[in-house]
Formats: structure tokens, C-alpha cells, sequence
């Protein structure tokens, strides 16, 4: 691997927020206005599995071992040598699981004090617009981390602690994150446009492209974790185990089963899936290994820094296109405004109530959503009609699809103010042309708010007054 295409990946794990993803079902829901399916996407927490985090927990004691000392200081405020720490071993984490290999150490530390600068900066700047995170916002994330990982809040407290993280430390970070979240959203996400002659060009270069950097893949993986100081015979012994799991695998075993029962990876509480993404944000070992594979094939046992993967392929196609047919959601929803008479408290209280009137058997969803919802779904009992993937955000659709039939989710606050959602049916159709247009736009759309984002978080981070004290250790 060149030095340039080393450094990208480094860049893709800097440029994730570390809680972002986490964060993905509560941040900043566009304003549900007339049409309710015009909601837009924009760009899960998943714990790490004792083993992976491991080396975290190791490096963040040790930090706290040493004297602590200020690395930099951003316009009033200091960054410690104890965050610079913390911070690259949770990216050597996630860049050792990505199958990568790891830069040298000098080079990552300086990425990584450059994106806690970056993020002090834009967090200076959400405060000083006024911008707050109300308490329930803040626990409402937490049920989601907790939720995403299949877990309680009380095991998901047992976790952090065994890891050695203060669970105030852990509210605090997920309150930065919304805070910086619906800066994000608000100063460069709902500014993005997409014009029909940019659909249309986007569309004929999808036709027929074959090229890598057109490819999407959608990947589950197993993994068998080696440790760093691993002996020959460790090794040996944790290869045999990952053969024997290919073997059930190729034998017809179910794929996600045992990635539940034997996967070290982060993706074990989800079968083992890696989501949909362009081929060039997969490690280039997991992309070679399955390039010629079709849907459905096997991969493995593939040794990489982590341990031995096992991969299959659930998904090829285009970069960025669904396929001819798609998995449709029929969902209701009910939206509670903020305001200064109703604040994110009294919201998620009352839809907590409703919620549990609702599954008592006490009142009606749709009744409640006339009476109360302030969306123009209103009239229609809060329905929202049958919806493609991708109509709505993620943020809104992760919850969404996290739902069975007639389940109703937890109060989802975002920046537009508190849901109450249930999924109704789903079922499967064909993608007409319209869906496929509107496919292409919402994709063109991330693509250009994370342009965007880059030039903004660049702009405000210039904009910082920034001074350099001893180098981290």
C-alpha cells in the first residue's frame, strides 16, 4: 500500500467522529413539513468486544499513570497529554479492525492532535451560539448506544467501567457529539442543494461502470482476534478455531449465528455486517479477498493485524444504487415541537405517557396523533405512507428499521423536536424511475455535505487561535 492510500484510510478513521456513528438514530432530524417523506438523509455505536478493547483500556490506564501536561491550548482551552492518548488508542483500535496496517506513530499522533483541536473548536463554537443539549437528549442517546448494541443501560455502565471509562465521562462525550452534531447540521447539511442536470449526469456515469471506485459492497465479516504478543502456538491454535468456523459456514451454518457466537469484531451483536459502502472505504485486504466472489460467497480464514477474518458477501452492486427491488417500510409517526413553554423534557415525558398508554391498550396511536402531533401528518393519524430506503434520514430510518411490525420505538429527540414512532408493515417492491432519482439525489446530497463539512470544519478551524506546548508522549 502507498504512503497516499495509507494515509487516507488514517484520514476516513480520524474524520468519523469517535461517537458519531452512535449518535446516528437522534441527531438533527430535518423539519417533517408538508410531505413527510421528504425528510433527508444526511451522512451505532458499536461497543468494543472485551478483546478489542483491551488495548484501549490498557492505554488509557497508563496514561493516567503518567503526570498529565497540556499538548495545545485552543483559543481558552487546554488539550491534555492524557486526551491525545486516549484518543489515539481508540484510533489504533479502529484502524487495526479495519485490517489496516498502522502508520508510524509520529504521524499519528499528529493526526490525531489535529482532529481533538478540530474538535475543540467546532464545540467552542456550538456554545458560543447558545446551542445546549438538554439531560433526556443525553439519556436518550445513551438508551440508543445501549440499544444498538443489545444491551442494557446497566451492562452497557458495566462495560465502560471495565474499560476504563468514567460513565460521566461518557455522558459528557455524547453530549459534545449532539451539540457539535446539530452545529453540523445547521451550518453546512441543510445549506446543501442537488439540481436535476447533477442527477441526471450522476445517473449516466452509474450506467454500466464496472471500475473498483464504482463498486459497492455490503460485507459481513467473523473475526477471531489474535493478541499483540500472540506465541506461534497461540496463533496456530486461534487459525484452527477460524477454519473450523469457515467450515460450519461453508457447511450452510447461518453466517450471523456464528458471528454472534464467535466474532471478536465490534459487528458480532449485528451478524456481523458492515453496512453498504463504496468499495475504497473497505480495508484493501477485504476488497481483494472478495472481488471476484459473487452475493453470498465466503472468504477466509484472511489474517490481518487484528486476528483471522472470515467474510462474506451480502451485497455487490453499483456504488451508491439499490437494486431493482427494495424492502418498503409503511410507518406513523408523532412530533412534539420544542419551545419555550415545551422543552425536551416535557416532550419526551408526554410521549413516554402516550407510549405507554398505547401499549396498555388505553388510546389509539393514530387518535393521539391528530390531537397532539404538530406535523402535517396530523390529520392523517401521523401516517407517512409507504417509504424506500433512503427517503429518510438516517438517523429517523435507523430507528425506523430497528422496529418490528406494529412496535413502537422510545421518544427520538432531534433538533426539530421529539418522535413517537411505529412501524406499520413492510414489504417488497420494484424501484421505479422516481425512486431511483430520488435515490441518486440523496446520495449526491451526502456526498456534498461531506465535501462541505470538510471546508467548513477547515474554515473554523483556522479561524481558532491555536497554541503549540510540549509534544505528546
Amino acid at each position: 500500500m502507498t504512503n497516499d492510500r495509507l494515509f487516507a484510510g488514517i484520514a476516513r478513521v480520524l474524520s468519523v467522529r469517535p461517537l458519531a456513528a452512535a449518535l446516528a438514530l437522534l441527531l438533527t432530524l430535518p423539519l417533517i413539513g408538508v410531505q413527510a417523506q421528504s425528510l433527508r438523509p444526511s451522512s451505532g455505536l458499536r461497543l468494543p468486544s472485551p478483546a478489542a478493547s483491551a488495548g484501549v483500556a490498557a492505554a488509557s490506564a497508563a496514561g493516567q499513570r503518567q503526570a498529565d501536561f497540556i499538548v495545545a491550548v485552543v483559543n481558552s482551552e487546554p488539550i491534555t497529554n492524557s486526551e491525545v492518548r486516549t484518543k489515539l488508542a481508540r484510533t489504533e483500535q479502529q484502524i487495526i479492525q479495519q485490517g489496516s496496517p498502522l502508520p508510524p506513530r509520529r504521524e499519528l499522533v499528529a493526526q490525531v492532535l489535529e482532529r481533538l483541536i478540530s474538535d475543540k473548536a467546532q464545540l467552542q463554537l456550538a456554545r458560543s451560539a447558545g446551542m445546549r443539549v438538554d439531560d433526556n437528549a443525553v439519556e436518550a442517546a445513551v438508551q440508543t448506544v445501549a440499544r444498538q448494541n443489545q444491551i442494557s443501560v446497566d451492562e452497557l455502565r458495566r462495560r465502560l467501567k471495565a474499560d476504563g471509562i468514567a460513565y460521566s465521562q461518557f455522558e459528557s462525550d455524547l453530549r459534545d457529539e449532539l451539540l457539535v452534531s446539530r452545529l453540523r447540521q445547521r451550518e453546512v447539511d441543510l445549506r446543501v442543494t442537488v439540481t436535476e442536470q447533477e442527477i441526471d449526469q450522476f445517473l449516466r456515469e452509474q450506467e454500466g461502470g464496472t471500475e473498483l471506485s464504482s463498486l459497492a459492497l455490503n460485507l459481513a465479516q467473523i473475526l477471531v482476534a489474535v493478541p499483540e504478543n500472540a506465541t506461534p502456538g497461540q496463533v496456530a491454535a486461534l487459525q484452527a478455531k477460524a477454519q473450523q468456523v469457515m467450515d460450519r459456514a461453508r457447511g450452510g451454518a447461518d453466517f450471523a449465528a456464528l458471528a454472534n457466537e464467535f466474532s471478536d469484531s465490534p459487528t458480532r451483536g449485528t451478524g456481523g455486517l458492515m453496512g453498504l459502502r463504496e468499495a475504497d472505504r473497505y480495508p484493501p485486504l477485504f476488497v481483494e479477498s472478495t472481488r471476484s466472489l459473487k452475493v453470498g460467497g465466503l472468504a477466509g480464514p484472511i489474517r490481518s493485524g487484528a486476528g483471522f477474518h472470515i467474510l462474506k458477501v451480502i451485497e455487490k452492486r453499483q456504488a451508491g444504487m439499490p437494486g431493482s427491488v427494495i424492502t418498503q417500510t409503511h410507518a406513523r409517526h408523532i412530533l412534539l415541537r420544542l419551545s419555550p413553554k415545551q422543552g425536551e423534557t416535557a416532550a419526551m415525558e408526554k410521549l413516554a405517557a402516550f407510549r405507554k398508554r398505547i401499549l396498555a391498550g388505553q388510546a389509539d396511536f393514530a387518535a393521539l396523533a391528530r390531537e397532539n402531533s404538530e406535523d402535517a401528518s396530523a390529520k392523517q393519524g401521523g401516517d407517512l405512507g409507504w417509504a424506500n430506503p433512503g427517503m429518510f434520514v438516517p438517523e429517523f430510518e435507523k430507528v425506523m428499521n430497528g422496529l418490528a411490525p406494529n412496535q413502537i420505538s422510545e421518544p427520538l429527540v432531534s433538533r426539530f423536536g421529539v418522535h413517537l414512532i411505529q412501524v406499520l408493515e413492510r414489504r417488497e417492491a420494484q424501484m421505479s424511475q422516481r425512486d431511483q432519482r430520488e435515490m441518486a439525489r440523496n446520495v449526491l446530497r451526502g456526498k456534498k455535505q461531506e465535501e462541505a463539512y470538510v471546508l467548513w470544519a477547515q474554515e473554523v478551524r483556522g479561524r481558532a487561535y491555536v497554541e503549540y506546548r510540549e509534544s505528546p508522549q
